[in-house]
């Protein structure tokens, strides 16, 4: 899914961020990436999402080298890809159902075969009373919800969570990570950055990858 061969990231002519960063992700797996504030866990998200490029080293894809893709195989790529971001990106002038469901109409799908869907993953994260409220309404714990309602609305076949429990109570984190859990099980690869320990002990069988120094250390 996801391999990662020495690779090192550096911004501007200033120190690497990351250095020398070795690992695989396999199919169906779970991990939890963690580590101290400022020790580059989005930085390496970035990097699995091709939104930044290697400064060295290689990173490979779904088995391409991510270095030769086109920028045309680079958005087909993407869209295997489900991203939930700290600053939720939500556009402004959709309501919670348009842009939980934008992802699908950007497939092109007919709005009739997907609109049970989107429902019910509205309920799911506690937003089936909002689905035509518009993001500047709402609170902060409810547009992490609608963000990753609209990161998982498609099923990708590789999640990446940037602290996607960080702005919701701790019974609604458990909820919402059941539903990480329904969707490893179904076949999809996940990687939650997360500083809540709580969080991880949850789920004791996720790997953990934890930066530090610039470094990843695994646990298993």
């Amino acid at each position: 899914m996801v391999r990662f061969e020495n690779v090192g990231l550096r911004y501007g002519m200033g120190p690497e961020t990351l250095q020398d960063i070795t690992f695989t992700i396999e199919p169906q797996s779970f991990q939890f990436l963690t580590g101290p504030s400022g020790a580059g866990k989005t930085s390496l998200l970035r990097l699995m999402m091709m939104a930044l490029a290697p400064t060295r080293g290689f990173i490979t894809l779904f088995g391409r080298e991510t270095s030769s893709l086109t920028k045309d195989e680079i958005s087909a790529m993407r869209r295997r890809i489900g991203v939930v971001f700290q600053e939720f990106r939500l556009l402004d002038h959709l309501t919670t159902y348009e842009n939980i469901a934008l992802p699908l109409l950007v497939q092109g799908r007919e709005e009739a075969t997907y609109r049970a869907e989107v429902m019910e993953l509205l309920q799911w994260v506690g937003l089936g009373d909002h689905a035509h409220s518009f993001p500047a309404v709402m609170s902060g714990g409810e547009k992490q919800r609608a963000a990753i309602a609209r990161a998982l609305i498609v099923q990708p076949d590789l999640l990446l969570a940037d602290e996607p429990t960080g702005n919701v109570d701790p019974a609604l984190a458990r909820r919402l990570l059941r539903l990480f859990v329904e969707l490893n099980k179904s076949g999809t690869s996940i990687v939650i950055a997360t500083h809540d320990l709580g969080l991880m002990d949850q789920f004791e069988s996720a790997k953990r990858l934890v930066l530090a120094d610039s470094h990843l250390y695994i646990y298993d």
